[in-house]
């Protein structure tokens, strides 16, 4: 399996045109023939191409520099210099494309097979041939080809999905996709389970869409502490957040202080996330919570105006309510802080 990479930096170097040519006919009977020099050919483009059949940048992180053909130079007969070869890569669906230099960003690149060129290359020289006229019968000049585009250029993949799960580490946040989706995420009881983000897609009566699981936050995410910041850009691009908070045992943290967490976190990331639709889910119910645990995150979610489900993702229970509620965000419709679960 490839590792995961989402952000990556290389050099794209187009090629150069090739030269025009200086040629005159060289005929019997013919002792004065016209120029006949042909023109350059193009230098080859470096180009990126989205593709749903990769999931990941690893496969560039080997080449810190990518270079496409150079242009033919011009020969004599009017025969122009073939184009160079361009340079197509492949990268998932989702990514952006900056030069590195300037931070400016030249693509984003969502849709299946659209195309992006990040290094132009250079146009080929003019032949002799074109410069004749009245006055210049027998030009003995030629242009260079022009030099080829080169910079660095910096992809960061931000994973395309409708709704994205958050939370803390041992929420719970693998189990409930691995239930949900065929996603098969590693699994286990201690922090950062979870070492890249994992998509999956839900089927529920009929209705289909995307769900992608962020790695576990913990406080300073958002400035680097832990793996979130490394995967925080992944919440941009969903529709929807599902806060996956804990409510299980007496060892568990307090689910209203996880929230503010959570909360604090992807706000200090990018304010604009704490304006998209949110679904608070106290997960691990089949683990007996402490009397009033869930009322108190079920307030809390009230409060922020957010629908609130108790389910647990280890049986399925109240699995069926927590996707009534997410179709309802991703449509737009107003839930008003409802719960879909009596909260035991």
């Amino acid at each position: 399996m490839s590792e995961f990479i989402d952000h990556l930096k290389f050099t794209a170097a187009a090629g150069d045109g090739g030269r025009g040519c200086v040629s005159f006919r060289r005929e019997k009977f013919v002792p004065r023939g016209g120029p006949n020099g042909g023109d350059g050919g193009r230098g080859g483009h470096v180009t990126l191409k989205a593709t749903a059949q990769r999931t990941t940048l690893s496969h560039l992180r080997a080449n810190s520099l990518v270079r496409a053909g150079r242009g033919g130079h011009g020969k004599g007969s009017n025969r122009t210099g073939a184009d160079g070869k361009d340079k197509m890569l492949g990268v998932p669906l989702g990514t952006v494309v900056r030069d590195a230099a300037t931070a400016l960003v030249l693509g984003d690149l969502v849709g299946e097979g659209q195309e992006l060129v990040v290094a132009q290359g250079g146009r080929g020289g003019l032949g002799n041939a074109s410069f004749a006229g009245p006055t210049n019968q027998a030009p003995r000049y030629a242009q260079p080809g022009e030099p080829g585009v080169e910079r660095l250029v910096e992809l960061e993949l931000k994973l395309l999905a409708e709704v994205g799960i958050v939370g803390l580490p041992n929420a719970g946040k693998s189990t409930l996709t691995a239930r949900v989706t065929a996603a098969r995420p590693k699994i286990a009881s201690y922090p950062f389970t979870t070492l890249v983000p994992v998509l999956g897609v839900v089927d529920w009566k009929d209705r289909s869409f995307v769900v992608a699981e962020i790695p576990g936050l913990i406080e300073g995410s958002h400035a680097g502490a832990g793996l979130g910041h490394r995967f925080l850009r992944h919440a941009e691009r969903t529709r929807t957040l599902l806060h996956l908070v804990d409510v299980g045992g007496p060892e568990s943290a307090d689910p209203v202080r996880s929230l503010e967490q959570l909360d604090e976190e992807l706000r200090l990331f990018q304010p604009l996330l704490a304006e998209k639709p949110q679904l608070v889910v106290g997960n691990k119910i089949d683990l007996n919570p402490p009397e009033g645990r869930i009322d108190s995150l079920r307030r809390v979610a009230a409060e922020l105006g957010r629908p609130f489900c108790a389910v647990s993702a280890a049986t399925g229970e109240g699995l069926d309510g927590m996707f009534a509620e997410l179709v309802r965000l991703m449509d737009g419709s107003s839930v008003g802080g409802g719960d879909s679960h009596d909260g035991r």
